[in-house]
């Protein structure tokens, strides 16, 4: 596991498609290891390029963009895809998980092609997968197809599959977008105590300003993004 005292340091931080304006402007951006961030914006204010730049899908064009320690910018694609793959864990909104495959495999997958989070599990990956399932209260269903799952039931297993292994951070774009208030509260407490349990800092990314409270600090993006003053 990477040490240190940031999870993530953004400072003249920007990024445009080719030849497009600057969408996205962020001077400071600082999170600290272990922290539960709450990350408010509308649609339209940059939250898909700024997770996106974190997770090391895009490339930084301009500015610094520190992630675990790692200067991101100056990794090549395939290095930022190796260490997203190895420390990082996210739950997309609509959950990403594979039609074909069961809740037990989907869980897995992740720790199935990274050798650095199998190493982390500290037992086998049948028992990791199923303590995971477990704690998320979805054991039952490890030999379901996913296909048959509610949505509500399909989002423990997203959240199973970005926790296992330990990645040190959890990025969740808007995981409870779909969920009623009560399934809202249900899922976020199930989602702190794994955190916790992992040591795990999370980004937590919604247009729900309703959750802010649940969290260490809140922080407005459109605040935060000065594209386009």
């Amino acid at each position: 596991m990477i040490e240190t005292t940031e999870c993530i340091r953004a400072s003249n931080l920007s990024f445009g498609y080719a030849d497009g304006p600057t969408i996205l402007d962020i001077p400071d951006l600082t999170v600290q290891s272990g922290e539960r961030v709450f990350l408010y914006g509308p649609s339209g204010s940059g939250k898909t390029t700024l997770l996106g730049l974190i997770a090391g899908v895009l490339e930084p064009p301009s500015g610094t963009l520190r992630v675990l320690g790692h200067d991101v910018g100056a990794l090549s694609s395939a290095e930022r895809d190796r260490f997203r793959a190895s420390h990082i864990g996210y739950v997309f909104q609509m959950f990403n998980l594979i039609p074909y495959l069961n809740v037990r495999d989907n869980i897995a997958l992740p720790v199935r092609i990274n050798e650095e989070r199998k190493k982390r599990l500290g037992s086998s990956l049948d028992i990791a997968v199923k303590e995971a399932a477990a704690h998320l209260g979805i054991e039952q269903l490890l030999d379901e197809k996913v296909t048959r799952l509610s949505v509500g039931q399909q989002q423990r297993v997203a959240a199973a599959r970005a926790i296992l292994g330990a990645p040190e951070l959890i990025i969740a774009d808007e995981p409870t977008s779909s969920l009623d208030a009560n399934r809202r509260h249900a899922f976020l407490e199930l989602l702190f105590s794994n955190v916790a349990e992992a040591g795990s800092t999370l980004l937590f990314v919604s247009h729900d300003l309703g959750l802010a409270d649940q969290f260490d600090r809140s922080l407005s993006l459109p605040e935060l993004n000065h594209a386009g003053e």
